[in-house]
């Protein structure tokens, strides 16, 4: 018995996980800890030479195109293997366009013949590698930062907040600034060169300098800049080198305060702190404190340095405020430690989530696809119903959504 089990195992074939993002896919295998690679979301284009991001298309079939490129390269180099008659799990947002949820499946399904399809909302698998059911998940990608309530095992989509508070948003102010702090430099000639080198930077050199040289920095020296003026003492330059024999200077206040960009409040009096005390407030009032106690941050925007000590200190100062001191009793918040690295916690959840029985029991077969000719969404009211408790079932997913 036990020889026969062992060879089963051996034959049967793993579930693929994919996670697409904006800016970066990650894609492995389910029950493994970590995905096998974390790419840019681009590809070639092969008549033009030039570098495309996946989720930058004009139409149905440019993305029909692109998806078939991107992902040809993921199955034949990153993994090295036919994908045909494979189990897929797609980590997907919650938010995720339909016309990108309907493409990839015609790309999976027709093109590359996998076998079935489990589509899962990522805000939910996240806490699966945390073994809790109620969490609030903030995710802080590259284009925006997205914001779940889940209790119970039950996404709370009434609450949901969203904000263009990333990566995209970071990136652009460190460009503005590097531009700025140049431009005000004592000689003339002098600062219109090098504010032009800096406005000519590409995104990768720029995403690379947010990444290795910035930090977020704590909650005093953040106020004294969104006065417009510098703390002290002030932040050491940084030396980042250019195409081999070229360097630029990177300097210490445009180091520090890029990251203001995510707790700065607009107009609207919006930022990160406000997506969290926001969401709580408007929740049951005995689901404020189990939310409050399991906050849970995913995205690879969240990894800088000091990003959680801050986040933490915003939130315990909007709580002495006007707006939320009368109307929230909550005196603690919580952060969750992942098992891993915040940028594929979501990834993770999928694999665990493509390990267990759910995956054939719950997954999209060829078979009905090309019946239904379309994918079960649970925002479309083709695929729900109202059960007697005025709950919407969607038929495609593993929960109840309030």
């Amino acid at each position: 018995m036990p020889m026969y089990d062992g060879y089963s195992l051996l034959t049967e074939k793993q579930a693929i996980v994919l996670d697409l993002g904006t800016k970066y896919t990650k894609f492995g295998f389910a029950g493994e800890a970590s995905p096998r690679c974390i790419v840019r979301s681009e590809v070639k284009c092969p008549k033009t030479g030039q570098v495309r991001e996946v989720m930058n298309y004009t139409d149905k079939d440019d993305l029909y195109g692109l998806l078939v490129d991107f992902l040809h390269m993921l199955f034949f180099k990153h993994v090295q293997l036919s994908p045909k008659e494979r189990r897929l799990v797609v980590v997907e947002s919650l938010l995720c366009p339909t016309i990108v949820r309907d493409t990839l499946a015609k790309v999976l399904f027709q093109h590359f013949e996998v076998c079935s399809l489990l589509y899962v909302p990522s805000h939910l698998v996240c806490l699966a590698t945390l073994a809790v059911d109620t969490g609030l998940v903030l995710d802080v990608g590259h284009q925006e930062a997205l914001l779940v309530p889940v209790y119970e095992g039950v996404p709370v989509l009434r609450i949901w907040q969203a904000q263009p508070l990333a990566g995209a948003a970071i990136e652009q102010r460190l460009r503005n600034s590097l531009v700025e702090w140049y431009s005000n430099q004592d000689s003339l000639g002098d600062s219109i060169r090098k504010s032009q080198e800096a406005s000519n930077l590409s995104e990768s050199i720029i995403e690379d300098i947010k990444v290795r040289g910035s930090f977020v920095t704590k909650q005093e020296r953040g106020i004294v800049y969104w006065d417009g003026k510098e703390p002290s003492p002030p932040i050491p330059d940084l030396t980042y080198p250019i195409d081999g024999d070229r360097t630029i200077s990177i300097p210490g206040p445009v180091r520090e305060a890029c990251h203001e960009v995510l707790f700065e409040r607009d107009n609207d009096q919006m930022s990160l702190p406000n997506m969290i005390l926001d969401a709580i407030l408007k929740s049951a009032v005995d689901m404020r404190r189990p939310l409050a106690e399991n906050i849970v941050l995913v995205g690879g925007s969240v990894m800088v340095p000091g990003f959680k000590a801050r986040l933490l200190a915003e939130l315990q100062l909007l709580l002495e405020s006007p707006q939320y001191k009368d109307q929230l009793n909550i005196n603690t918040f919580k952060f969750h430690n992942p098992p891993g690295k915040e940028n594929y916690i979501a990834w993770l959840g999928g694999a665990l989530y493509g390990a267990t029985d759910i995956i054939t029991m719950k997954s999209l077969t060829r078979e009905s696809y090309s019946t239904l000719n379309s994918v079960p969404d649970w925002c479309s009211l083709l695929h729900n119903r109202l059960d007697h408790s005025g709950l919407i079932i969607c038929v495609d997913t593993i929960h109840v959504y309030l």
